[in-house]
């Protein structure tokens, strides 16, 4: 039983330790990280806040793309119509022509429609055109350090946190604040 409260007791306290000895997250400040009577430049990590990314002008590419085009049914609809109307004009007798007329008029028309949809669609090409992005020459990132805002330029986008050279206590080196 003494052993079981023993080991319990150590677990408690190795527990308890972790997160003492546990390193820092990397955008946490840098206090405590060097000496006090340490002097000169040296390094930590800061927080990224924002990254815009400059240059890259967009274009537009353009390509073709394969399509296949219905036939028109309207020529076929209306040539059919004619004929047919014709045809039933020739057929009707005195009184029943007109009727005969307007008759071959409407299935000529239905044929000829029939017709010209029947037909292989012809293949062709459409163009169409969408805007791009170029890719970005630069970042301008914005990261705080220490409660403080700053702004720099790189040629490449840093994520969610960035190096900087610190230079006295609380300044990066050669930065300037963001105002």
């Amino acid at each position: 039983m003494k052993r079981c409260i023993i080991s319990l007791a150590v677990a408690v306290a190795a527990c308890a330790a972790v997160p003492v000895l546990a390193d820092p997250p990397p955008w946490a400040p840098a206090h405590g990280r060097r000496a006090k009577h340490d002097r000169g430049p040296y390094y930590d990590y800061a927080r990224v806040v924002e990254v815009v990314p400059i240059g890259g002008a967009r274009r537009e590419r353009c390509y073709e793309v394969p399509v296949q085009e219905k036939p028109n049914t309207t020529a076929g609809t209306v040539l059919g119509a004619v004929v047919g109307g014709v045809l039933g004009n020739t057929v009707g007798k005195g009184d029943g022509r007109k009727a005969a007329t307007v008759a071959g008029a409407v299935v000529g028309g239905v044929v000829g429609h029939e017709i010209a949809a029947n037909q292989a669609p012809r293949e062709g090409y459409r163009r169409e055109c969408r805007e791009v992005a170029g890719e970005a020459s630069a970042y301008e990132v914005t990261y705080l350090y220490e409660g403080e805002q700053f702004r720099r330029r790189l040629d490449y986008d840093p994520g969610t946190r960035i190096r900087v050279r610190v230079d006295d206590d609380v300044m990066p080196a050669g930065r300037d604040r963001d105002d």
